[in-house]
């Protein structure tokens, strides 16, 4: 149905930093490819040049079989304010988006005057609309409504699409590039973020059995594990390509790191041994004019060597270091009674005691995410009540990553601003989150990761002593992952996540279960279903 092929692509970043160099891979008709490295690495920034959204510097890159884009964030600040129409309009082919637009000035200009000419032009853009496929999209676009959020497209499609939890927003997107007869070509960008795990067996199915090409990012060791049939690494700028699945890419990077440090290894006693003879012929050469020819020849050796360079260097490894201290508070941590989340759920009660890492499991918009952003202070639509302990001072990780305060301002700018810290001590603490590259950059321009980094970072300089984490590790790399977890372990306070991480689930003690019933129970055990 379609193919991707990137050749030879280099982009360089607005600093003059080199993220890609030389980038080339092909991902062949029907097969499903993941594109995998550390957060910041140029995952993103490859989708979107594969996507047309930019320009390489150099190289060129090839789609074939109409092309359908997953974004990395779907709601978010960018779409406050859109309806469902306008998301799924956002995912449709150009010409019934354009067709739509037209269709929706004229109707504008309808209420305005209703004279000849207006009435016209809107029935000449209805008929516009219907040759672009509106209709029948309409139709589409019903089906995937029903399959998302269990209500028909008539019935939500001026819904505002921040009302809809992060999954839902995924899951509609997903449905409607996944059911698409127009598309052949899909790029995902982290799609399985914000589903549940019954979402997440879905995504993975339907990955395992579409006849399209899929290139996706993805961090879920499970959904690459099930559907990616070849591995695209990008890393320290280059990129390389495993044929075979997730189960053996371990220890095919291990395989290849070992051939570089092999190479350069070799690449460098080899250039020693001709330097030493570069050496030997010119103090030679020095007592015996003889001995020049040979001088010459051997720079001439050297300079050839020197100019094919050594090979390509192994990839650095992150070291990422999270400090979450925390501190003693009250014995209950907190209190619930008779709580009920904005009409998703029927009263119930809990107690969260100091020192409790409870993960809060259960469907998309059953209220998780909304109690938590309660328990954060916000005033939201409730009844019942959820109150903090004494000592008790909550810090939110939001789940789409939507911080106003945060637009516009870099890294090192907010962590001076916001903790009253030195460029020294700021650019310090960057770098214990592998943060210091990307420091002068706004908030908007970091990668979902870098972001995902940056609001722990500020949890640990806030000293929270209740951690409300709204799925933290949706767009974390593994190392990143690995980090918080060993944060959370030595924390000295209240931990609430929000999870879909079935590994990341399998650390806590306790479960607050959101029923789709809306009924919350507690488990001893994670429950998915």
């Amino acid at each position: 149905m379609g193919h991707v092929e990137v050749a030879h692509v280099s982009h360089v970043l607005p600093d003059g930093r080199l993220l890609l160099d030389d980038a080339s891979f092909k991902i062949p008709d029907g097969a499903t490819a993941a594109i995998v490295g550390p957060n910041g690495a140029g995952k993103t920034t490859l989708l979107r040049m594969i996507a047309g959204d930019l320009t390489p510097a150099e190289g060129t890159v090839a789609v074939s079989g109409g092309l359908g884009v997953m974004r990395q964030f779907v709601g978010g600040p960018q779409a406050q304010g859109t309806t469902v129409r306008d998301l799924l309009l956002s995912v449709s082919p150009k010409q019934v988006q354009e067709a739509a637009q037209r269709l929706d000035d004229t109707e504008l200009a309808m209420m305005e005057r209703d004279d000849e000419p207006t009435q016209l032009r809107y029935a000449s853009a209805l008929n516009d609309y219907a040759e672009a496929g509106g209709y029948d999209q309409e139709v589409h676009w019903d089906e995937c409504c029903v399959a998302a959020i269990k209500q028909p497209y008539d019935a939500v499609k001026w819904r505002e699409v921040d009302t809809l939890s992060g999954g839902q927003q995924k899951r509609l997107v997903l449905e409607s590039l996944l059911r698409s007869g127009t598309f052949g070509t899909l790029l995902l960008d982290e799609p399985d973020n914000y589903l549940d795990v019954p979402g997440k067996r879905w995504l993975e199915g339907q990955l395992a059995s579409t006849p399209k090409t899929v290139l996706l990012v993805s961090h879920d060791r499970e959904l690459l594990n099930a559907c990616a049939q070849r591995i695209v690494t990008v890393e320290d700028s280059k990129t390389w390509v495993h044929g075979g699945g997730f189960k053996t890419y371990a220890q095919a990077r291990l395989d290849r790191i070992e051939r570089l440090e092999e190479l350069r290894r070799r690449w460098d006693e080899e250039h020693e041994k001709i330097k030493e003879l570069v050496r030997m012929y010119r103090i030679k050469a020095s007592h015996n004019d003889a001995m020049a020819s040979r001088l010459q020849a051997a720079m001439t050796r050297l300079a050839k060597f020197e100019e094919i360079g050594p090979p390509e260097e192994p990839p650095r490894e992150q070291h990422i270091k999270v400090r979450l201290k925390g501190s003693r508070t009250g014995r209950r941590a907190v209190m619930v009674e008779r709580l009920a989340v904005n009409g998703t759920t029927t009263p119930f009660g809990a107690e969260i005691w100091y020192g409790d890492r409870v993960a809060i499991l259960g469907g998309n918009g059953s209220g998780k995410s909304t109690f938590l952003r309660l328990l954060g202070g916000e005033p939201l639509p409730h009844e019942g009540s959820a109150r903090l302990g004494a000592r008790v001072v909550p810090g939110m990780f939001a789940q789409t990553h939507s911080r106003p305060d945060l637009a516009g301002r870099s890294p090192v700018e907010i962590v001076m601003t916001e903790h009253a810290q030195l460029m020294t001590e700021a650019m310090k603490a960057l770098a214990r989150y592998e943060l210091h590259k990307c420091a002068k950059q706004p908030f908007g321009t970091l990668s979902g990761g870098q972001q995902a980094r940056l609001q722990i970072l500020l949890l640990e300089l806030g000293g929270a002593t209740l951690l409300l984490l709204d799925e933290p590790t949706d767009n974390l790399d593994l190392p990143s992952a690995d980090a918080l977890q060993a944060g959370l372990d030595a924390y000295q306070g209240t931990v609430l996540a929000v999870t879909h991480d079935r590994w990341f689930a399998a650390s806590f003690d306790r479960f607050l279960v959101f029923a789709p019933d809306g009924t919350v129970k507690e488990s001893t055990d994670p429950v998915w279903d």
